[in-house]
């Protein structure tokens, strides 16, 4: 696996130098979306305290939103109001992440722990249905790995733009140098050297603000991010493709259609190990980081998906 999802300072500026600290308007759909009430709770998993954002009624049907490596639950907070009408929707910090504790050891089984001790915290195992889990990028990743262990317990996951390379690509944990954060003496300062990881174009600066602002914490002299950097110290991703063959629920694959991470071929590739029988769908003109690039459109995307789970039948047989 590649490093993805990462704010992190590569000692270059990034897009939000330009605005010198200023919060960077949006259009009036981001501004009413991200001004949409939420709860905001947290749960005990394993000695560590998980926070997680929530949105809409708990009578509904459970929707977990995940998001990626160094991230944090507002990479979905201006998406999840779109979803809420119909879902109880939560979005987590993953421990190490956003406002979760940190741990002295992490582990995919552990992240995978994280998202179902959510979903019951949330009240998503309190219905009649069970909850889908939605994760991107390393989110996705740990979202397989729900599915495998856990699966018989999800109405069905969707993971977006997290490659599940073909023997013989990499994959594993990012090649990151273990080190302290840099402290910066300014919030414009530390604003400015936000940048996404793996880098990419994105026109959508507001929302690249909206995450960055979200990724630091202010701390004795300045401003640092707040996700721990020593999350892949000894860090093991697994084996993916096992995981995918062995999902017990619904599946779905979203890509960004000009993604480096998961281009056509590694969307071939988990097509098949899924038996031809889950959908890959592309999203246009978005890269890895999907929900900056091409929000609306992910979000139609994933309505469709889920009214059609929710109506329908699926055609292929979870591995028992």
């Amino acid at each position: 696996m590649s490093k993805v999802n990462l704010a992190h300072d590569t000692g270059r500026l990034g897009p939000l130098a330009a605005y010198g600290g200023a919060k960077v308007p949006g259009p009036l759909w981001f501004t009413e979306a991200i001004g949409v009430p939420f709860e905001t709770a947290q749960v005990m998993v394993e000695g560590c305290p998980i926070h997680y954002l929530r949105w809409g009624e708990r009578s509904q049907p459970g929707l977990l939103l995940v998001h990626g490596n160094g991230a944090h639950a507002h990479w979905w907070s201006f998406i999840a109001p779109f979803l809420a009408r119909d879902y109880n929707v939560a979005a987590l910090d993953l421990s190490g992440m956003g406002e979760s504790g940190h741990r002295e050891h992490y582990t995919m089984a552990l992240f995978a722990q994280e998202q179902l001790a959510v979903c019951a915290d949330a009240g998503m195992f309190e219905g009649g249905e069970p909850p889908i889990i939605v994760g991107h990028s390393f989110g996705g990743f740990v979202t397989i790995l729900a599915g495998a262990l856990y699966g018989e317990r999800l109405a069905g996951t969707v993971i977006v733009d997290a490659p599940v390379n073909p023997p013989g690509q990499p994959h594993g944990p990012p090649n990151r140098e273990l080190r302290p954060h840099r402290v910066y003496p300014t919030l414009a300062d530390a604003l400015s050297r936000f940048r996404l990881a793996p880098e990419q174009p994105c026109e959508n600066d507001f929302l690249i603000d909206h995450v960055a602002r979200q990724s630091l914490k202010e701390v004795e002299g300045g401003w640092t991010w707040k996700f721990d950097p020593k999350i892949w110290r000894g860090f093991s991703i697994g084996d993916g493709s096992e995981r995918l063959r062995s999902t017990k629920c619904r599946i779905a694959i979203f890509r960004g259609e000009q993604s480096s991470l998961l281009p056509p071929d590694v969307g071939a590739y988990m097509y098949a190990l899924l038996g031809r029988s889950a959908p890959v769908v592309e999203i246009p003109q978005a890269q890895h980081h999907v929900l900056l690039d091409q929000p609306l459109a992910f979000i139609a995307a994933l309505r469709a998906l889920l009214a059609d789970w929710n109506h329908s039948r699926p055609l292929r047989n979870p591995a028992a």
